[in-house]
């Protein structure tokens, strides 16, 4: 039966999960280097597929080939591990009704990789962009669909390859009961993008300088595809699942698969795939779900509501990503409280402005004659009320977040301390270590 936009429309409303059932899952990417910060590559003896066949020993793992490379593993439990087109290796963990699960899933990844690179000559650092090894000396991941966006993104933004090869971030899930809960949600998350930024820079070094950016990867993204990036105004404004979906529809291809097949889309809108076919192929549920993961906005919505904002960060930092926005999403007075700070914030300036302002200066940025670490006290003091409310038993796993603002800075400020004490690639990789 042929796909109509009725039927895509009902399948976001059939996502909403009631309350008691909510549920927290976390998505970690790592890169690793050398000591030095050299790239390592996916066939070197202890490269990319060494670390995840070393991870696949554990048999609850079950391993995803493309041909005879191994790109990914997988569990019952909804978990994965997965590769970025620079061998970031992601951590996409199962759902969890609590931070200290979630925690605990994340700490048992982290062991396991670091275990495994005890002996070995290579470091895993937590950085939104690798900080020293230049963007065309990484080997490219051999998954199919990497073979067509290096081609198709370049095209389209001057730093695609270095959001592609050179970034990693943190994100976060979280479960909505109804279409007006869904757009609270995303009218939030969409609407603290910047200053969720500032709080999580994490990127302020490439090839060893600075580049004048507190999260160089929350700029990169500004110049990799309009089309796919960044939040519509309409949605922003006025989230409906009807909206979604026709800007979905709207927005231009990079693949499909056809048998086993990688092929070029060209940027043809999945709107002309439904109406029209393409090559006498309509598309299937597959080909719906799989154009999904190659939209890149700052929320994301499928099963789940998807928030994309941080730059990687130490992993306690990370779960505190987490636990900030199960705060201000799972309290309802949080939310309240989340959305009018976030309609203050926005009178403030274009979206644009506030999020370059994030990007530059992190927490020192300027939005509306305050600081974005004024903006950031506000933020956190609703966060911690939120938690209390929801998951009384985590509210220690927002504790390191909340130190860094009234610190005043954000992880990037660490980076920048240790190159000004010493600039040496060693003690830069020593710093970013995961």
């Amino acid at each position: 039966m042929r796909l109509d936009v009725s039927q895509l429309i009902e399948t976001f409303h059939s996502y909403a999960t009631p309350r008691p059932k909510w549920r927290v899952g976390g998505e970690f990417e790592r890169a690793l280097v050398r000591p030095d910060g050299r790239p390592i590559g996916y066939d070197e003896p202890d490269g990319i597929r060494w670390i995840l066949e070393t991870l696949a020993k554990d048999k609850s793992w079950a391993q995803k080939y493309e041909g005879e490379n191994l790109i990914a593993l997988q569990r019952k439990d909804m978990a994965n591990i997965t590769l970025e087109p620079g061998g970031q290796v992601e951590l996409s963990g199962a759902p969890h009704y609590s931070l200290s699960a979630l925690a605990e899933e994340m700490q048992g990844n982290r062991t396991a990789l670091l275990a495994m690179s005890k002996d070995q000559d290579h470091v895993w650092i937590a950085a939104g962009l690798t900080p020293i090894a230049p963007i065309a000396s990484i080997p490219w991941v051999p998954k199919r669909r990497y073979g067509i966006m290096r081609q198709y993104l370049p095209a389209r933004g001057d730093l695609a390859t270095h959001m592609m090869k050179g970034t990693c971030s943190v994100q976060a899930n979280f479960d909505y009961s109804s279409e007006a809960d869904c757009a609270a949600k995303v009218r939030l998350c969409a609407g603290l993008a910047p200053l969720t930024t500032a709080l999580f820079s994490n990127s302020p070094l490439l090839e060893n300088k600075p580049t004048g950016f507190k999260t160089y990867r929350g700029h990169i993204w500004t110049r990799t595809d309009p089309a796919r990036t960044g939040f519509p105004l309409a949605l922003r404004q006025d989230y409906s699942h009807e909206k979604w979906v026709q800007y979905l529809l709207d927005s231009p291809m990079m693949f499909r698969v056809l048998g086993d097949d990688w092929v070029p889309a060209h940027g043809t809108p999945f709107r002309v795939f439904l109406e029209q076919g393409i090559d006498g192929h309509f598309p299937s549920t597959e080909d719906w779900n799989l154009h999904q993961t190659s939209v890149f906005p700052e929320v994301r919505v499928k099963h789940t509501i998807e928030i994309r904002g941080a730059d990687c960060v130490g992993h306690e930092m990370a779960l505190a990503f987490c636990a900030l926005f199960t705060g201000m999403l799972y309290c309802n007075i949080a939310l309240d409280e989340g959305l009018a700070l976030v309609k203050e914030l926005e009178q403030h300036g274009s979206h644009a402005d506030r999020f370059d302002q994030a990007c530059r200066g992190g927490l020192e940025g300027m939005v509306g004659g305050r600081t974005l670490g004024d903006w950031a006290s506000d933020l956190g003091e609703i966060a911690e009320r939120g938690l209390k409310a929801c998951l009384p038993k985590d509210i220690d796993k927002i504790n390191p977040l909340l130190e860094y603002i009234d610190a005043g800075r954000s992880p990037a400020d660490d980076i920048l301390d240790a190159y000004m004490r010493d600039p040496s690639p060693e003690n830069i990789i020593k710093a970013c270590a995961y």
